[in-house]
């Protein structure tokens, strides 16, 4: 006789110096029992496969220990002391596409929809495109109406197309559902992947919670999912992990194909990773902390996620790192008042959202201070970074522009900002740039400087560009320059009150390499004021140049624009400016160069 709660105290356990697994077994096989209770410490030596559903263990804050627990098979995260697993029936349906397949797409193409009904739930599989685990849909879904005789409607809109031709595999599942695990501190033991023991996982499974687990020592994941959809993770802790370096160890929470996840109130320390979405999609983390974080507390896999929100975090972030293998590509990621040691995000990561993300560096952690964004649509917005800016591409998906708004960044000597692999245009809109010495934006795609300010330190060189437009309007630039370094043709745009101030090691704000190209230079409305005699407010010595000025304001310093720089094909025009103890170097005008009708004082 009971009332559907269990306790293992019923099968005389009240500590945990005798083994409770046969007691553990006879309550999760009682159908009857929704409820099942600890109030005394235990101890687990067997590693346990639960495949019912409708069921609770609350550990009432007790501590499970695992002392002398089974051997686990080789790399298996599943062999937790709790692994709830689905049934996967012989049910398999295999459709080719006949169309493509949008993005955010619900309903899904199948040879007979008579095949399915309504409330099943499917593991849905694309065929792998150029890489050994790269596929962009791998989720467990549930159907929510046959449409016609050829298509279903799921509950998951798909987060990247699929071309005509591409085949998805459906496997039909009877998922685990409603099995919840709360309120466990978990002693790990053993030191590696078959003497370790961690408390929960879940395959095809949903519906499926975990709340209040604080774990020590554990190997696999605290908590590991697979094939999960809709489940909440909240309030978990993890502490000295066994490892952090062996692949797949040291984790708080893995979410593998899974969709609709919230994990929250979470923290580690010294572990691997806190939270990893590999091939996932729709989840929220919010405030969870990671220190003792060089290994890296939020991660994506790089196995198509899209849709994350991280919101109020701290800990060191990378995104879609873990290689081409698996497509390094991930999309619409967003982060919200985030502080960390370092942000990666330098693979395709497709729409990358940044609002108030603070990078700090961090005494004797290799590249921290840092963000590293793809020039894919990302947006950062309020950000700072105290060491180092790095812009390169990976990806060329999205039709929003790389803007990044507001944000502060101190940058080391030498850096590249934008990396040669950029082709699109990146927009600084009210940005500080700051310790600038010799750093190059290498990137050929446009670069606008938009109401922001760029600062050198004492003695810096100037910056090189290579951007085939570069705009500058509203800045500031203060003991820097900007010298152009294309390969190709380059234009070059100052104004809009634009300011220019000070000097830097090459005595020279505005000028150019070498190259082959053709410059041209467009000066309007803008003050340059020099901070010595030596210093060029534009220096133009070679190549061929379509030259500019008209209703600049220079002072003191030099303006020097040699002739053999504006040989046939190219051309000099220098006018209605002011010039307030300027030393001119410029050719006598002519057919091809105009150099009067300024205000000399």
């Amino acid at each position: 006789m009971h009332d559907g709660t269990g306790d293992f105290r019923t099968f005389g356990l009240f500590d945990a110096k005798q083994p409770a697994d046969d007691a553990l077994d006879a309550l999760v096989n009682n159908p009857a029992i929704g409820r099942i209770e600890a109030h005394t410490d235990l101890l687990f030596t067997r590693r346990h496969t639960i495949g019912r559903s409708d069921v609770e263990l609350d550990f009432g804050g007790n501590t499970v220990r695992t002392d002398g627990i089974e051997e686990n098979s080789h790399d298996n995260p599943f062999g937790a002391v709790l692994f709830f697993r689905g049934t996967v029936t012989d049910t398999v349906v295999t459709a080719t596409l006949s169309a493509d397949l949008p993005e955010l797409s619900d309903v899904f193409e199948v040879p007979d929809s008579a095949a399915f009904a309504v409330d099943q739930w499917w593991a849905a599989e694309v065929n792998k495109t150029t890489g050994a685990w790269e596929r962009e849909l791998q989720k467990l879904v549930q159907v929510t109406q046959i449409v016609d005789g050829t298509h279903i409607r799921v509950n998951y809109l798909n987060g990247w197309p699929l071309k005509a031709g591409r085949t998805i595999t459906w496997t039909r599942v009877e998922p685990v559902q409603r099995a919840h695990v709360r309120n466990m501190v978990f002693v790990g033991t053993g030191t590696d992947q078959y003497s370790g023991a961690h408390p929960v996982a879940y395959e095809y499974a949903t519906w499926c919670d975990v709340s209040g687990i604080d774990a020590t020592g554990t190997f696999w994941p605290v908590v590991m999912r697979r094939w999960c959809t809709h489940f909440q993770t909240r309030s978990c802790s993890l502490t000295n992990p066994k490892s952090v370096t062996y692949g797949g160890a040291g984790y708080l929470t893995q979410q593998i194909y899974c969709l609709y996840g919230h994990v929250a109130d979470c923290h580690t320390s010294n572990a691997r990773h806190l939270n990893d979405w590999t091939a996932s999609a729709y989840g929220l983390v919010e405030n969870c902390h990671g220190d003792g974080d060089d290994q890296g507390p939020f991660v994506t896999h790089g196995q198509y996620e899209h849709d994350l929100v991280y919101v109020g975090n701290s800990g060191l972030m990378t995104f879609a790192n873990s290689g081409a293998a698996w497509g390094s590509a991930a999309k619409r990621i967003t982060v919200k008042r985030h502080v960390c040691s370092w942000f990666v995000a330098r693979v395709k990561v497709t729409d990358l959202t940044l609002e108030d993300v603070r990078v700090i560096r961090k005494a004797g952690l290799d590249g921290s201070g840092m963000i590293w964004i793809n020039a894919d649509g990302a947006q950062l917005r309020g950000c700072s970074a105290d060491n180092q800016l790095i812009i390169s591409q990976a990806s060329a998906l999205s039709a929003r522009p790389t803007v990044i708004e507001g944000c502060d960044f101190t940058i080391a000597d030498g850096t590249e900002i934008v990396q040669a692999s950029v082709t699109r245009p990146v927009h600084l809109v009210r940005t500080v740039l700051s310790n600038l010495n010799g750093n190059a934006f290498n990137g050929t795609g446009e670069l606008h400087l938009t109401g922001s300010t760029l600062t050198g330190r004492d003695g810096g060189a100037p910056v090189t560009v290579a951007a085939s437009t570069v705009t500058v309007d509203g800045a500031t630039l203060t003991g820097t320059g900007l010298r152009l370094s294309g390969k190709a043709d380059q234009r070059l745009h100052v104004g809009g009150g634009s300011v220019l101030r000070g000097t830097n090691s090459a005595k020279a704000f505005l000028s150019r390499a070498d190259a082959a190209g053709t410059v041209r230079w467009e000066l309007r409305d803008y003050r340059s004021v020099a901070a010595d005699a030596d210093t060029a407010h534009v220096e133009i010595t070679a190549g061929a140049n379509a030259y500019s000025s008209v209703g600049a304001q220079l002072s003191g310093g030099k303006l020097t624009l040699a002739g053999g720089a504006f040989g046939d094909g190219s051309y000099l025009q220098h006018t209605a400016c002011v010039e307030e103890g300027v030393a001119r170097d410029v050719p006598a005008d002519g057919p091809r160069v105009q150099t009067s009708g300024n205000l000399l004082v």
